[in-house]
């Protein structure tokens, strides 16, 4: 039975809300805090669990997109009707926005707290208060580190829900992935590979992070498109065209 369209953009919603609320909450919350910050690798793995948690509670309802790109990635894979991309959008970054600002009342409740950069995303030189790329890597190399992990995201997504793939363990593979590409990009970019986990902590920074929020949006938007694009026209099963019948002779 086809589940409503409201009820599953409100599982994206809150699904979004999770995995901005876990994985940028654990970088501006723990990873950073003394003696016992949990650092990159620590941030990596919560954006991990995000997505696996989140995966088996909502996966069957909404397909537990919770990423612009990882719609935009379906629809191009033909796996997501494109007449229902705004709608999941419009939830996914509401959600991201929302959690952002259930982050900030709860960050902001430290005394002496400064916003700062609030785990957004950047590129170019790292500047005072945790703005641009945290290793100053430049616009250019932030730009193909966010196409290229995007690409392969949205393939381990693509594979592992296939319908060749093995039952039930796509939950596990998304988020381990995700831990994977964390790993590579926090250094480069604060990683996003998500335009609704961008939006939400760049409009609560502001300022540098508003203005460098476009990249966030179009490498893995691209990326994403690529990946689907890629994954229909070489790995996905074709069905072989049908044997052509020999055509019918009437006697005259």
């Amino acid at each position: 039975m086809q589940i409503a369209l409201s009820r599953r953009c409100i599982a994206e919603f809150f699904g979004t809300f999770w995995l901005v609320f876990g994985g940028c909450g654990a970088a501006i919350l723990a990873c950073g805090f003394p003696a016992f910050g949990i650092g990159f690798v620590g941030v990596a793995l919560a954006f991990g669990l995000t997505v696996l948690t989140m995966a088996y509670a909502i996966g069957h309802i909404s397909g537990c997109h919770l990423n612009p790109a990882v719609t935009l990635g379906l629809v191009a894979g033909k796996r997501f009707p494109a007449k229902e991309i705004l709608p999941y959008w419009i939830a996914q970054v509401v959600g991201g926005i929302a959690a952002a600002g259930v982050l900030y009342v709860i960050a902001s409740g430290q005394p002496g707290y400064a916003v700062g950069g609030f785990a957004s995303n950047g590129y170019g030189p790292s500047m005072s208060g945790g703005f641009g790329s945290p290793g100053g890597y430049s616009l250019i190399a932030c730009l193909v580190a966010e196409v290229v992990l995007t690409f392969f995201f949205l393939l381990v997504i693509l594979g592992s829900t296939d319908q060749r793939a093995a039952k039930g363990f796509a939950p596990l593979a998304i988020g381990l992935c995700l831990t994977l590409i964390h790993l590579i990009g926090i250094p480069v970019t604060n990683l996003s590979v998500n335009p609704a986990r961008s939006t939400g902590p760049a409009i609560i920074a502001g300022g540098p992070a508003l203005q460098q929020l476009w990249l966030f949006w179009v490498a893995p938007l691209v990326g994403a498109a690529l990946a689907g694009l890629f994954y229909s026209a070489v790995l996905a099963e074709h069905e072989a065209p049908p044997v052509a019948e020999e055509p019918v002779t009437y006697a005259a």
